[in-house]
């Protein structure tokens, strides 16, 4: 007698192609995700912190490294705890240089006012129209003097030369302390570089005052926009292959003694 073989039970599963289809979507709406976290995150620091990644190595383009042997900040400093030691340890490119001076702006206050840009001539720190001088004054604000002495505490840890660079729009001026833009120009530069000197933590040797007047302008100045912008003053650490073109200081030989070249060979820097 012939037996009737039970009916196969049909698999109730979804198709083998729903689980790719599933892993795509799960995917998709990752990078999604976060694509709107990083629509707001602040640009400025966002750019720092890429730029603090792509420069891990601590190597600069020259093979320079900025990070000097033995310890990196003084215990006895009014502004010792600004940072830590391990985080001062990683001064090692203006890439990283660019990351602490943006977490001192934002923690002051100040990072709408101060613009930074790392170009071929170095790390540009743009003070922005009457952040440090009222329109027409050379004057120093009372407001900023704490950060450009807390500023001043982390430049001094990189052996590089720094210019300070004044700049006007090119509404004339005309009085018996100003006779024209070079002078209020220049007095600015002079103003901010005798302050990072007395008050501040940097030496004498290692800054230099320039005044460009109307001449150097980011954008026209046929707008109350554009003059704005183009009242500024730069504070600019320049780039290493720059530094070595810098007039001879005692900055220099001391950079060229204890400052590595290759961290990977250990070599030191000729005379």
């Amino acid at each position: 007698m012939l037996r009737k073989r039970k009916p196969r039970e049909e698999n109730r599963g979804s198709p083998d192609y729903m689980t790719t289809w599933g892993d795509m979507m799960s995917l998709l709406l990752c990078f999604f995700i976060l694509l709107y976290s990083f629509s707001s995150v602040d640009a400025q620091k966002f750019r720092a912190i890429m730029s603090a990644f792509q420069g891990m190595s601590g190597i600069l383009d020259n093979g320079q490294s900025l990070v000097p042997e033995g310890d990196m900040l003084d215990s006895s400093s009014p502004f010792s705890d600004l940072v830590t030691d391990e985080s001062y340890g990683q001064l090692q490119s203006l890439e990283t240089l660019a990351v602490k001076v943006a977490e001192l702006l934002e923690s002051e206050g100040f990072a709408e006012e101060v613009e930074l840009t790392l170009e071929d001539r170095g790390l540009v720190m743009r003070f922005k129209d009457v952040v440090l001088f009222d329109i027409g004054s050379d004057a120093l604000k009372e407001e900023p003097k704490e950060l450009l002495k807390k500023l001043s505490v982390i430049l001094e840890k990189v052996p590089l030369p720094i210019r300070i660079e004044g700049h006007t729009d090119n509404v004339p001026i005309n009085n018996v302390r100003f006779p024209s833009n070079w002078e209020l120009s220049v007095g600015r530069a002079v103003k901010v570089v005798r302050f990072l000197i007395e008050e501040g933590a940097l030496d004498s040797d290692r800054l230099s005052a320039l005044g460009y007047g109307e001449y150097r302008p980011l954008e026209t100045n046929d707008t109350l926009a554009g003059r704005a912008r183009n009242r500024r003053v730069d504070i600019v650490v320049l780039n290493p292959s720059l530094a070595e073109s810098e007039p001879g200081a005692a900055w220099l030989d001391e950079l060229n003694k204890t400052y590595i070249v290759n961290t990977a060979r250990g070599d030191e820097l000729g005379g």
